[in-house]
């Protein structure tokens, strides 16, 4: 089991990176469109979204992604039908998932189903073609952070864990693992502002680091967010995966649950700055 998913994620890291970094940009945009097809197919699956209307469901969402994607001129980053998607991604991630949550909501109905999987899917998926836009250093860092904190939370779940995070939703899940997170994630944070790779904005002055320190903060809580949300969807359809794709890890969704609530987040707060400057 180890050994298929340490696999999997080296052959999954390696081909991502070669995206990223070799491919044009309209060629990237593909990308995130085939994943926005196998995520939504996967999210059809944990949901009440079956038959007929789980492949449309499907194709509806590339559709989506393809047109906002594909069909605007300039750079996604400074559209403001972008930032519209980003901003109602930002706000079901910030405000309502989180009380979802603690409420125990529950995905009954298709209209609901569809609904909040689009907004989970298509905004992360344009937010990462924006990104790579701006900078393919940048996503990258980005998707680091997640994956840091990801990774620290585990360990230190693993060895200092008493409290149980949502037992009802994610028993392995600890209050000492988000706090290991939270630390990991800052301090990759602060080592990448004081190494300054290209493509990536550096803050000045401790106004500057005091709300770049904030922003790592809240990204890895959303991952948190994320991730908990596509486990109580898992919870409430009996099954421990998304799917079966990859090897060790699941599911699409299962790779990219911590991704669909940073990406667009850290997209929204781009654009903003973008417009300041």
């Amino acid at each position: 089991m180890l050994r298929s998913r340490v696999l999997t994620a080296a052959v999954l890291l390696s081909a991502f990176l070669a995206c990223l970094f070799l491919l044009p940009e309209q060629a990237f945009a593909a990308l995130p469109c085939m994943i926005v097809v196998v995520a939504a197919w996967e999210w059809g699956g944990l949901t009440s979204i079956k038959g007929l209307a789980r492949y449309g469901f499907a194709a509806g969402c590339a559709a989506a992604y393809a047109l906002v994607a594909f069909g605007l001129d300039g750079r996604h980053l400074e559209q403001i039908s972008s930032a519209i998607l980003y901003g109602l991604a930002a706000g079901f991630w910030v405000l309502v998932a989180p009380a979802w949550l603690a409420l125990g909501v529950r995905l009954k109905t298709r209209p609901l189903a569809i609904a909040i999987g689009a907004l989970v899917i298509i905004p992360a998926a344009l937010a990462m073609a924006g990104l790579r836009e701006r900078s393919p250093a940048l996503l990258l860092a980005l998707l680091a952070l997640v994956w840091v904190a990801d990774c620290a939370a585990y360990f230190a779940g693993r060895r200092f864990g008493r409290r149980k995070l949502a037992p009802a939703t994610s028993p392995g899940k600890t209050w000492e693992g988000v706090a290991g997170g939270l630390a990991a994630s800052l301090a990759y944070a602060i080592i990448l502002a004081l190494a300054a790779p290209r493509g990536l904005p550096v803050p000045e002055g401790w106004m500057e680091w005091a709300a770049y320190a904030l922003i790592a903060v809240l990204l890895c809580a959303l991952s948190v967010v994320g991730d908990l949300f596509e486990s109580a969807a898992k919870r409430q359809a009996g099954v421990k995966d998304s799917g079966a794709l990859l090897p060790g890890h699941g599911g699409v969704l299962d790779r990219i649950d911590s991704a669909t609530s940073t990406l667009p987040v850290a997209a929204l707060m781009l654009f903003f700055l973008s417009r300041g400057q």
